[in-house]
């Protein structure tokens, strides 16, 4: 499909909101891309929910949405609309913990993620959206 003229691709809208935050949190959602498309390479990057009131947001699909990436004041928030029913051993996810469906991983100055931890929580959220299966809440 082509794009109408003057419109930016999902991709290029990612990379002017790294370069527009300018600071950590910039940094931040560049270096969790990247982890993204290195556990999938055949993700998919969408911009999304743009309105008058927000200018959209990024998002990574893989037959389905794999997660999205906020950008606040003082973090970054990458939520896994699936999240409450993948394992997540290394205990990445830290907020929205009590919901029945998602689960985020709030990003703040100076927090380092780890990296194989990330990208295999990234895998399970693509195996999930590939099988087909009704997603159930995981057990503690």
């Amino acid at each position: 499909m082509k794009k109408p003229a003057g419109d930016q691709s999902a991709s290029e809208r990612i990379d002017k909101k790294i370069v527009d935050l300018g600071d950590w949190r910039g940094e931040a959602l560049a270096r969790m891309r990247k982890l993204i498309q290195e556990a999938d390479p055949d993700v998919v990057e969408e911009w999304k929910w743009v309105k008058p009131t927000n200018p959209g947001v990024p998002v990574w699909s893989h037959n389905g949405i794999i997660c999205t990436g906020e950008s606040y004041k003082s973090a970054v928030k990458l939520t896994f609309p699936k999240g409450a029913s993948l394992k997540d051993p290394d205990r990445l996810f830290n907020a929205s913990l009590e919901g029945n469906a998602r689960r985020a991983i709030d990003i703040h100055e100076g927090d380092e993620i780890d990296a194989n931890a990330f990208k295999a929580l990234i895998r399970a959220a693509v195996a999930l959206n590939t099988t087909g299966e009704k997603p159930r809440r995981v057990k503690k």
